[in-house]
């Protein structure tokens, strides 16, 4: 419950062949027995996730994946499955013996990751029985980081780590609510309590909403969208902001006045973990939109879905309503993604808040080489309440 979310964790990915240490180390990393360790070449299948702390980076999330030299048909799969974690890498270890020469496997992989502009440090594992480590033969070809270790005795860990702090991305994080208030300002939020809400808890954008508006120093006030109008005469003046679940815009946008500035959770995180100006460009592209074209919509968790769920429901009915006529749909959920999305007329993303940052601009830039608009929920959902422009004003 008070875990950082996987998605606000950098993620650290490990690649190499078969047999080379990749799960060994990622327990020698986290110290604990995460991932299976097995002689048996190919253990690993699917990627294995594992959060932690890595101070003074934070919050990491740890990918262990299948090897890179993996076989057959299945094999081939897991290489898939493999390259697919780049997607949402922000650190890659690249795992080789001691002994060994970089080889084409990781050449090829190495090729990849330099073209997306992942930080790689290149990890010498077993040199607990490997004592002359082989890295002269990766210069002056390569300038990323060699460590030597031993996932076995431990021995360089602490180095890997201190190199892992030195390498990691020093993007300045966007802040959900940076730019938008100061301290002492009053926020406040509508969260109805729905069907779909999770019981007893909130769901996860409004908690970390709440949270970045603390980190700001300011006030907030949550509410229901029936309890809006009485929760607005207790303040002694209007609030400096109200952010409110997009499916209740068209309640809250009726009690406000036009002076107060207003947005919602989805339109904050379209732009903390994508690219708002872009996704504002998609939902521009509603009104092109004609009966039987085919609409991707695609979530970043998997759910129970509710009578009126809003993926499967909602949106379709806002949009026909649009068009004025039936639409066909493709649904794909998690890690999912269409592979060609040039069928498509429109994707409808969620709020991403599962995905980490790098993950859902991968899924903006493949939208865009595809010549294919994207939109998320909220700004769709400001856009066929005709009030997106006033959503926007207060990023303006």
């Amino acid at each position: 419950m008070n875990q950082t979310p996987r998605g606000n964790r950098l993620h650290i990915a490990i690649f190499g062949r078969r047999n080379v240490g990749k799960s060994s180390l990622i327990n020698a990393l986290t110290n604990q027995d995460i991932a299976l360790v097995s002689d048996v070449a190919g253990t690993t299948t699917d990627p294995v996730y594992k959060a932690m702390e890595i101070l003074p980076i934070g919050p990491v999330l740890i990918i262990d994946t299948a090897g890179i030299d993996d076989v057959g048909t299945i094999g081939a799969l897991r290489i898939q499955k493999t390259k697919e974690v780049l997607n949402k890498t922000d650190l890659a270890l690249i795992v080789t013996d001691s002994g060994i020469n970089i080889g084409d496997y990781e050449k090829e992989l190495i090729k990849i990751i330099e073209d997306k502009n992942i930080p790689i440090i290149i990890v010498k594992n077993k040199s607990d029985v490997i004592k002359n480590t082989v890295i002269d033969s990766m210069k002056p070809a390569y300038t990323f980081p060699v460590v030597s270790v031993s996932a076995k005795t431990g021995e360089g860990i602490h180095q890997l780590k201190e190199t892992i702090i030195a390498t990691a991305p020093k993007e300045i994080e966007i802040s959900l609510m940076g730019g938008l208030i100061k301290k002492g300002d009053v926020v406040v939020l509508v969260t109805p309590i729905d069907s779909a809400a999770p019981k007893g808890r909130m769901i996860l954008p409004q908690v970390q909403v709440i949270r970045d508006i603390l980190d700001h120093d300011a006030f907030m006030v949550v509410c229901k969208e029936t309890e809006l109008v009485d929760a607005l005469s207790r303040l002694k003046q209007p609030p400096n902001l109200v952010v409110t679940d997009s499916q209740a815009f068209e309640t809250v946008e009726k009690i406000l006045s036009k002076e107060v500035p207003l947005t919602s959770f989805s339109i904050l995180f379209a732009r903390y973990k994508g690219d708002l100006t872009e996704l504002v460009e998609g939902a521009k592209a509603i009104e092109n939109l004609k009966p039987g074209d085919h609409i991707l919509i695609a979530e970043g968790c998997t759910h129970h879905r509710q009578d009126d769920d809003i993926g499967t429901v909602k949106i379709p009915r806002w949009l026909e309503k649009q068009v004025g006529g039936k639409l066909e749909y493709t649904w794909v959920a998690g890690t999912a993604f269409e592979e060609d999305l040039t069928k498509y007329k429109l994707i409808v993303h969620c709020g991403s808040c599962m995905h980490n940052r790098r993950e859902m601009m991968h899924r903006i830039n493949r939208a865009k080489s595809a010549k294919v608009p994207i939109v998320n929920y909220g700004v769709l959902i400001a856009e066929v309440n005709g009030i997106l422009d006033r959503t926007l004003e207060p990023f303006m």
